[in-house]
């Protein structure tokens, strides 16, 4: 069983700069689809990034030249560089994965995800 594990999360300033990390274990090998999803309050989970075996990555239009998704396959490890955080981007983040299937590997429908960890909070006060 996979199993997720997020951290990094916190609060910084409008402007500031947090990295979220996720260490993935009971991980098989093989081809998977693996990403970064973000719920604020009152608010649908919605994607923000991912990334999948290749090193292929898509994103949220709202984040494309601010956060970064990127993977050390040694590691098991997933990670998202934010910088230049915006109040808007307040919310539990969720590291998630996800067999490939048969559909591309991007941060759209959170229900095709069937890995994920219990969430990290950032706040980005303005």
């Amino acid at each position: 069983q996979v199993q997720l594990v997020e951290s990094g999360g916190g609060s910084v300033e409008t402007g500031g700069s947090l990295r979220l990390s996720c260490a993935a274990s009971g991980t098989t090998p093989g081809p998977y689809c693996a990403g970064w999803f973000r719920q604020a309050p009152g608010k649908e989970r919605e994607g923000v990034a991912t990334i999948d075996m290749d090193g292929t990555t898509k994103y949220l239009d709202s984040v494309k030249g601010r956060f970064t998704i990127s993977q050390d396959h040694a590691k098991n490890t997933l990670y998202l560089e934010m910088n230049s955080l915006k109040p808007e981007d307040t919310a539990v983040y969720y590291c998630a994965a996800r067999p490939p299937w048969s559909v591309l590997c991007v941060p759209s429908n959170p229900d095709e995800y069937i890995y994920w960890g219990v969430g990290t909070q950032v706040t980005v006060s303005s």
